[in-house]
């Protein structure tokens, strides 16, 4: 196997990613995901693009010879359920107000039975 697909499958085992996942979002027909990632089909410059891209790095970032998967317990634990990558600044901005609506779901129930009752009157 290539140095590429031997670090893609280091880091899919390390970060426990699915194939199934990388192949919903990179298109890539998971049976020949699973061809590439076994090494009985060579893997083509766009493949190893996609698969890069699905986990939120540089297709670079598997070449490295210096490659050294993240451990998990290195992220802050809130910010983890289900690592694929470093989030966008959007969808960091999304998470975060998500956060803050679960931390104030009370008062957005409240309020919303409140204007329930008074639209009643």
């Amino acid at each position: 196997m290539t140095k590429y697909i031997d670090n893609v499958n280091a880091y899919l085992s390390q970060m426990k990613i699915k194939q199934t996942y990388i192949s919903l979002k990179t298109g890539i027909d998971k049976n020949k995901l699973s061809r590439i990632l076994t090494g009985t089909q060579d893997v083509s410059a766009t493949d190893m693009e996609k698969i890069a891209d699905a986990l939120g790095k540089k297709m670079e970032f598997f070449l490295n010879d210096a490659f050294r998967v993240p451990r998990i317990i290195d992220f802050e634990p809130e910010k983890i359920s289900f690592y694929a990558g470093e989030p966008t600044e959007k969808q960091e901005e999304t998470a975060n107000k998500l956060l803050r609506l679960m931390e104030n779901i009370d008062e957005v129930m409240s309020a919303k039975y409140r204007f329930l009752n008074i639209s009643e009157e």
